[in-house]
């Protein structure tokens, strides 16, 4: 084991760098042990959405043969589908093809779209065609036309909940959401809404880039924590709410629910938040990441309590199982502070900014916020060549139409109970009673180990421990003695001697296991207390 001077070097690395060493130690340990390897470090579900897959899959052999319908050379050449008629040929297609995986649910899908959108049949169905096919840069760059109306529909249930927000959104679809972090941070600071030196507010505990990003000298940004403490059930302390009256505090940023606490803002707390913001702050710059909304009933985002203010990240990863399509979104509504903020610029920020995208348009000045976003995405110069990949944009679509034809929430239910069902089983292993709480989404678990610890192991060990042992050494315990591989709380600014669990990517005995690991791991601590108070004093 690693003694507390190796350890103390790791605190400046992200939980996800240590991860790679843990993962190492773990999986030394399984092939030298009876131990099985358990990876419950990372967020990728080991779930898939089968349904829209299907699709995806048979509406590209649908798209191969439109493509040989209009040139077919025998060295392997096709054509570029063409829209006249493509919706009739479809479903003639599918109607021979009615006993394949997918067809089913393309074939009331079309209709589905084209009523619930007003779509002209054609034009959708060709999006659909000519995108998986991938044979066009992205038109629009921003996001194409019927996926965005798609897309739009999917977030206000997503994301936005009741009431839902009037007038709507800008999309732009980016490859995921760490994409889309790394997109907006580049466009604040390139458009002057946040300077090196500004001060801007995280809600904490808080996925690790959002504190590692600010401290780059690209952003250099100054860092105030509006904490959620566990003592308030992971939600926002009316005394941390009051520092955004600071006017000094630019923007807060928040994941919602949490990540690693798996908590949603409460009704309460948003309702603090949009006072705050409506009667104070009206011009507090909000980004608000909400990738696990969907693991929560009746979900609310500050994208639909406070539109204006709010930038909007959303990604299809965790939900529907792909996180290796790279599939996510930003939200901004068109009538929004960061359009007004930018006009109100001083005149040598303006007319830098006219330079900037002087390139792309003969009025730089009515480039709204967003298509600022996708520009500055591939610097400017290349915006031409902008936009997420076709294909991509294809499957987005079907994910969303599924979810939304799927009236009865079935697949909801399901991913629901898969996490609740292995969160039950590890709280149970460790030998907990929580009540019932409506906003945690349970895909990550917060293990606090002092917490535990203090009731199984009492006071005196637990100061004991403090004093002799770095908070890290448990991870690297679990790791090196169980092959088990857990991220350390404090590097999410979460509670020092905590670990994150992720409830989604291990069969569900793994969960019994882990509970099994730490109480191992507490014993060998309370045997060393209990050794400490025996040994000879020096």
């Amino acid at each position: 084991m690693a003694d507390a001077l190796t350890l103390k070097k790791f605190e400046a690395l992200s939980p996800f760098e240590i991860k790679d060493e843990l993962i190492n130690l773990a999986k030394r340990t399984s092939r030298t042990t009876q131990s099985a390897f358990l990876n419950a470090g990372r967020g990728n579900p080991n779930w898939i959405a089968t349904t829209p897959r299907e699709a995806f899959f048979l509406l590209g052999q649908f798209a191969v043969t439109e493509s040989k319908r209009v040139m077919e050379h025998p060295a392997g050449l096709g054509g570029m589908p063409q829209a006249g008629g493509i919706a009739a040929r479809f479903e003639a297609w599918l109607a021979k093809h009615s006993d394949m995986p997918g067809a089913p649910f393309l074939s009331s899908m079309v209709p589905y779209a084209v009523k619930t959108f007003k779509f002209e049949p054609d034009a959708f169905v060709h999006e659909l065609v000519d995108s998986i096919i991938g044979d066009n840069y992205p038109v629009p760059d921003r996001m194409l036309v019927h996926n965005e109306r798609i897309v739009h529909e999917y977030l206000m249930w997503a994301m936005c909940g009741k009431p839902r927000p009037t007038g709507k959104f800008d999309l732009y679809a980016v490859e995921g959401g760490t994409a889309a972090m790394c997109y907006i941070f580049k466009s604040l600071k390139a458009n002057r809404l946040l300077h090196p030196g500004d001060t801007i507010a995280l809600g904490t505990p808080i996925f690790t880039p959002y504190v590692e990003m600010t401290h780059l000298e690209d952003y250099d940004l100054k860092m105030v924590q509006i904490r959620a403490p566990q003592e308030n059930r992971f939600q926002f302390t009316d005394e941390e709410i009051k520092k955004l009256e600071d006017p000094k505090v630019k923007a807060f940023f928040i994941v919602n629910p949490g990540n690693p606490t798996g908590m949603a803002l409460s009704k309460e707390t948003i309702a603090k938040l949009t006072n705050l913001v409506k009667t104070k702050r009206p011009d507090l710059m909000l980004l608000t990441d909400d990738v696990y909304g969907t693991f929560v009933h009746d979900f609310r985002s500050l994208l639909g309590e406070l539109p204006q203010n709010t930038i909007g990240v959303y990604s299809y990863s965790k939900y529907f199982g792909c996180t290796g399509w790279r599939l996510g979104v930003i939200a901004i509504h068109e009538d929004n502070i960061f359009d007004k903020m930018i006009a109100k610029l001083p005149d040598a920020d303006v007319n830098a900014l006219d330079k900037r995208y002087g390139a792309l348009t003969l009025e730089p000045r009515k480039v709204k916020f967003i298509d600022r976003i996708v520009a500055d995405s591939r610097d400017v110069a290349l915006n031409h060549t902008a936009g997420l990949s076709l294909p991509q944009q294809v499957m987005m679509s079907l994910f969303s139409l599924s979810e939304m034809m799927d009236a009865e929430k079935r697949y909801q239910a399901a991913c629901m109970e898969i996490v609740q069902r292995r969160i039950k089983a590890m709280i149970d292993g460790l030998g907990l009673q929580l009540a019932p709480n409506p906003h945690y989404d349970a895909y990550y678990g917060l293990i606090d180990f002092e917490f535990w610890a203090r009731k199984n192991l009492g006071e005196e060990a637990v100061a004991y421990l403090k004093k002799n042992v770095h908070p890290i050494d448990l991870a690297f315990r679990l790791a090196e003695a169980h092959g088990i591989v857990l991220l350390n709380g404090g590097g999410f600014e979460a509670p020092d001697w905590s670990l994150r669990v992720s409830l989604a990517n291990l069969p569900d005995e793994a969960y019994e296991d882990i509970a099994r690991g730490v109480r191992a791991i507490a014993r060998g601590y309370r045997d060393a207390y209990e050794a400490s108070k025996t040994a000879p004093k020096k």
